[in-house]
């Protein structure tokens, strides 16, 4: 009897305790509503907060290149001895003379040259890089295209001296080889410039196209073995356009970094290859004449940028034009 009814006593005990709980448990979560109701700005502002402090540092650094653009515009403007305060437009005057016309007309050929002569170097090299299943082969690949970015660029145009001069290494395997009675003149041509542009430049060419042809599958190119394609096919019709994106960054990539080239056209070409950075270091450098040099450089960035937009767009163009047969 007494077990019984401490039994009865701890139940009746436990569902009061249950009911208080109960009674309570509205005005609980009705403070727990409220607090989270209040925390919610604070948790959405830092949310949406986060992105832009991520993005902060390049932030910082594309408003540094761009206000160094627009001193760079406002500068063309000026006169010499008087860059901030005068105002004209006969820099860009100036820049319809003949030899200018020649320097910008000779950059944007060397520059479109060496893209397409490295875009197709690249084709290979990407393809290897992206299909091969050694890792320590993947990895001496890499190495070897990204030297020409770790080696300084005056080491570079030096060793092309060492190369192409007239008593350099070509000229004496071909002298010794008897392919040739005399030697060959590559310094201060716009062959010599050439090869070095190709050389410098091949690394921004390989990168992208070959992070995009890794991304393909390669159950694509299996397909289309399969339906009798040959290699050469395979690689035009399948994997090319499936990569265009890469092979279209890297072609723009070293047509404005070659556009803007200064050590390499200096040392190679010297004065008789003036492409037009070789130019403004002329009017800075010797003439002191800041505002002839800054409306160059307008001018150069303007029509790089103007080729690089109609390139992307005659690509689109074309992409559009080959998607419609089979739409």
């Amino acid at each position: 009897m007494t077990t019984m009814l401490a039994r009865f006593s701890r139940r009746a005990a436990a569902a009061s305790s249950d009911a208080t709980a109960h009674e309570a448990a509205p005005g609980m979560s009705a403070a727990l509503r409220a607090a989270q109701a209040a925390d919610a700005p604070a948790a959405s502002v830092a949310q949406k907060a986060r992105p832009w402090l991520l993005l902060a540092p390049i932030l910082l650094f594309l408003a540094v290149l761009g206000a160094a653009a627009l001193v760079v515009l406002r500068m063309s403007f000026g006169t010499q001895g008087n860059e901030w305060h005068g105002f004209t437009l006969q820099n860009y005057a100036d820049l319809l003379d003949g030899y200018f016309m020649r320097s910008l007309w000779l950059t944007l050929k060397l520059a479109f040259q060496s893209m397409i002569c490295a875009v197709l170097l690249a084709i290979p090299v990407a393809l290897a890089m992206a299909r091969t299943r050694s890792r320590l082969a993947r990895r001496l690949l890499l190495a070897g295209v990204l030297l020409p970015l770790l080696v300084n660029l005056l080491l570079q145009g030096y060793g092309w001296l060492i190369i192409l001069g007239p008593a350099g290494l070509l000229n004496h395997a071909l002298l010794g080889s008897g392919l040739m009675h005399r030697p060959l003149m590559w310094l201060y041509r716009e062959n010599g410039v050439l090869l070095g542009l190709i050389q410098t430049a091949f690394p921004l060419a390989v990168l992208p196209l070959s992070s995009a042809m890794r991304t393909v599958s390669s159950s694509y190119e299996e397909a289309a073995a399969t339906l009798g394609a040959t290699r050469w096919q395979t690689l035009r019709h399948v994997l090319l356009p499936l990569a265009m994106p890469g092979l279209v960054s890297g072609a723009l990539l070293v047509f404005a970094y070659n556009a803007s080239a200064f050590a390499v056209p200096l040392l190679l070409g010297g004065r008789r290859v003036p492409m037009l950075a070789v130019l403004v270091h002329d009017q800075v450098a010797p003439l002191l004449n800041w505002p002839a040099a800054s409306a160059s450089g307008v001018v150069l960035m303007i029509a790089t940028l103007a080729v690089m937009a109609l390139s992307q767009r005659l690509v689109r163009r074309t992409q559009r034009l080959a998607e419609e047969p089979h739409a």
